[in-house]
Order: structure tokens, then sequence, then C-alpha cells
């Protein structure tokens, strides 16, 4: 992970602020802190951007490498499609990109390797605290009712159920 540091004066804030905007459409953002700075006419937010770089924004080809309907099970591949669900609706709710909620390989972790508590949702490559916190309990209820519904209550499953090992 890298950081990038910003200072945005309060008074003329659009060149800093247009190169701020710049810097965000070529990396992905892990984390941003802000403070503010108050100094009179020199008061200012100081911005630190944690990052990890992409070489640009990702193209639509890339988001489609993996099929993950053929990578996950049925049985694993329905609790995913219920998580990438939910994702749409929270990142729809506050108007940002799905990914900026969790990946898809995020999600299909969460899958794969049952979660069941904030602790090891933190465990996961790129979820940090402050998106665990803020989004982690409506994807564990999900992932709860999901996956522990899954080996008792097959609904429509006539195989592949009973490979899933859930423990």
């Amino acid at each position: 992970m890298k950081f990038q540091f910003f200072t945005i004066p309060i008074i003329d804030p659009a060149p800093t602020t247009a190169e701020l905007n710049a810097f965000l459409a070529t990396v992905r953002v892990v984390q941003v802190k802000r403070q503010f700075v108050p100094d009179g006419n020199n008061s200012a937010w100081s911005i630190c951007i944690t990052y990890l770089e992409i070489g640009g924004r990702p193209s639509p080809d890339k988001r489609s490498q993996t099929d993950y309907r053929e990578v996950l099970p049925e049985a694993q591949f329905r609790v995913f499609a219920k998580l990438r669900t939910l994702r749409k609706e929270l990142a729809e709710k506050e108007g940002i990109p799905a990914y900026a909620v969790f990946t898809n390989e995020q999600l299909a972790e969460m899958v794969r390797n049952p979660v069941k508590s904030l602790t090891s949702l933190r465990k996961i490559s790129g979820i940090g605290q402050s998106r665990a916190e803020k989004y982690g309990e409506a994807f564990l209820t999900v992932l709860r009712e999901n996956l522990d519904a899954t080996p008792s209550n097959p609904p429509g499953a006539a195989n592949g159920e009973a490979s899933e090992d859930q423990s």
C-alpha cells in the first residue's frame, strides 16, 4: 500500500481538488483520512489517501475475467449472487460504485471460506476496519441465513450440496 497526501486550502480549493480527483481516477483507494486544519485564511483540509496502484481504471473486460458461476459450486454461487444484490442495493443507496462496497473477489472469498464475524471479515484481503464496520453486519446476516441453511435445506438443488463442507 502507498500513501498520498493533499492539502486543500479553503480559499481557492479548485486547483488542488482537480489534482486530487485526477489522482483518485488512477488508483484503487483503500482508505481516506481527512483532518480540518484551522489557521485563519490559511485553513485547509489535510487528506491522506491510502491506495493500491492499478495502472488506470479497471476495464469491463478485466471485471468479467472471472466467471464466478463456473468457479463456485452451485450452492455457493447462489449465496454469492445474494451478496452481489445486497452490495448493489447499498452502493445505489450511497451513490457509489458497487466495488467500493466490496469487490467480486471479496464476496467470493466470503462464500468460499464462510465468514461468521467482523474479525474474520477483516481477514479478507482489502477489507479494513472501516468497511467491515460499515457494511459487515448486513453481509454477515446474509451469509448466516444462507450458508447455515444450505446443508439442511437444499431447495431445488439435486447435487453439489452434499459435497459442500461447511466446517
